[in-house]
């Protein structure tokens, strides 16, 4: 069973929610039920838990496979540090107004470059 997946698929959760939580203010505060609107801040609210969701279940799959077939607890741990890092950094760096902050960046990055180690690995695993 994969229980260090476990705890990061929680932690990850509780921040799923924190942002949700956000498009919902967001929303109420705006007056928008469905859609955007022009609101900027209803925007941003959205595309910060829309970049979540869009990321996290894959990279939480990959670990949980990468788990369950035996890797060190050493790297699950790792992996989910870094994307529970780098999910944390994204959304307080994705901002309207600046594209180029470094904590999107780092977020975006680390992401990506996490998923794309679990994802080789899983590839070497199966070979």
């Amino acid at each position: 069973m994969p229980t260090i997946t476990l705890l990061y698929a929680g932690i990850l959760g509780i921040i799923s929610i924190i942002l949700s939580a956000g498009v919902g203010k967001s929303r109420g505060a705006s007056g928008i039920s469905i859609g955007l609107g022009e609101d900027k801040d209803l925007l941003v609210a959205s595309r910060r838990h829309g970049n979540f969701v869009e990321y996290v279940p894959l990279a939480l799959i990959l670990m949980g496979l990468l788990e369950a077939n035996g890797l060190s607890a050493t790297a699950i741990h790792t992996f989910g540090a870094v994307l529970t890092f780098s999910r944390i950094a994204h959304p307080i760096g994705l901002k309207a107004d600046a594209q180029s902050h470094p904590l999107r960046a780092a977020g975006a990055i680390g992401t990506f470059a996490i998923t794309a180690i679990m994802s080789i690995w899983a590839i070497i695993l199966f070979f």
